[in-house]
């Protein structure tokens, strides 16, 4: 690795952006004192370089001033929020991942960078694992979920193992005909992990989604090699049976839920609650990180505003909306909630338009797989979890960067 970062054209920054990579679900303080070394190393790079912003990555395009648009709306539905709490902090966490998407997406970093990076992405996520699996074993975790120590609950250690489970699955798709037996043990051992981790979550719309995005990636191989598609199929009904026929924590928790009446666990509940807050603030919501502030008590007053009736048993307060979409809307309102809608539009646009051929280099396959995979989860589970926040977030702007630059890159060449 050190030997290729020599390498690069800009080294530091390239081990900035892999040591953010590899922090990422494993350390908060190092993460943010990282994420802030890499965005100043950045831009001292290319002043140094005389690369002025014009030249950097390209000449401007649509993404950026998307991207643009996005990070500006984050200040301005705080400044119009209609709630006040948290808003500011919220802004920050959205300044974090989108800046980390702009900046790799204006970066030309090579193939052998762009496997450290993606390299760093999975061996945090292992050593992570190593972590919580040890953690739950010994009773030093204080419950007996699984979790990625910097990621934190449950649900959202499972959608960020989803996207890993996704990296890994592209990467052994893109390598297994040219690597040697030991690589492919190693691979498929670091695969099997993170697919059996996401099933130890239990988390029945991550494991789900993750279980449908090896069918989507198999199928998609197709074009280049049949091979995948039969492993995807063998091994989602593998795991199917398994969970079934020996009735996996997941598949327990979905039949009391079942026979409880109760299989959204409460979410309906929550996500009528973040709709009384959007109609009651339409244009700029409550304002980021502040859906817990849609209490029943306001929602009570709200609804007698608009002269409806008030029954306490269908309203469920949460402090998020378990719900990427109606989250959007509570706390963004129709202005940042459209263009976040845009930004997801585009993701999968990028991702049709530029769907590598069969002749396609190997990276290229790489990072559709990486960058289709994180769109995948982000969208699906968003139905049932917030799932653009945070490292989550992070991880899917590194993947779509990543993507993002090849593609500008090669319609430029």
């Amino acid at each position: 690795m050190l030997a290729e970062l020599r390498k690069a054209r800009f080294p530091l920054e390239t081990g900035l952006l892999v040591a953010l990579c590899f922090f990422l679900p494993l350390l908060e303080a190092p993460k943010n004192i990282v994420w802030v070394a890499y965005v100043s190393c950045w831009l001292v790079n290319r002043v140094r370089a005389r690369e002025f912003p014009g030249a950097w990555g390209g000449r401007w395009d649509v993404w950026d001033t998307l991207i643009a648009v996005w990070i500006i709306s984050g200040f301005v539905v705080a400044a119009f929020a209609g709630l006040h709490g948290n808003e500011w902090r919220g802004t920050i966490d959205l300044v974090k991942y989108a800046s980390v998407l702009w900046l790799v997406k204006r970066s030309r970093y090579s193939a052998s960078e762009i496997q450290m990076v993606l390299g760093a992405l999975i061996a945090s996520t292992v050593i992570g694992l190593a972590v919580g699996h040890w953690r739950i074993l010994s009773g030093a975790a204080k419950s007996d979920t699984l979790q990625l120590w910097s990621v934190g609950h449950v649900n959202h250690t499972a959608i960020y193992l989803a996207i890993v489970l996704g990296v890994c699955t592209s990467w052994l798709f893109v390598r297994w005909r040219s690597w040697r037996v030991g690589m492919r043990l190693i691979a498929l051992a670091v695969t099997a992990l993170v697919l059996a981790s996401l099933m130890v979550t239990a988390s029945r719309g991550a494991i789900g989604v993750g279980l449908a995005l090896l069918l989507v990636l198999g199928a998609v191989w197709w074009r280049r090699w049949r091979a995948p598609v039969v492993a995807s199929f063998v091994t989602v009904a593998l795991v199917v049976a398994a969970a079934v026929g020996a009735k996996f924590e997941v598949v327990r928790k979905h039949q009391d839920d079942v026979e409880a009446q109760n299989v959204l666990a409460f979410r309906d509940g929550i996500w009528r609650m973040g709709l009384v807050g959007w109609k009651r603030y339409p244009w700029f919501g409550v304002g980021m990180d502040n859906y817990k502030l849609v209490t029943p008590e306001r929602v009570k007053a709200w609804r007698e505003l608009s002269g409806s009736d008030y029954d306490p048993a269908r309203y469920v307060h949460f402090p998020h909306a378990h719900n990427l979409y109606i989250g959007a809307l509570t706390e963004r309102g129709i202005v940042g909630a459209g263009i976040l809608a845009a930004v997801l539009i585009g993701w999968f646009v990028s991702l049709v338009r530029r769907r590598p051929h069969a002749q396609s280099d190997d990276t290229t396959w790489l990072l559709w797989g990486c960058s289709a995979s994180a769109w995948f989860v982000v969208v699906a589970v968003g139905l049932v979890n917030t799932s653009l926040h945070d490292e989550i977030g992070i991880l899917a702007s590194v993947l779509l960067g990543l993507w993002l630059s090849r593609t500008t890159k090669t319609s430029a060449s």
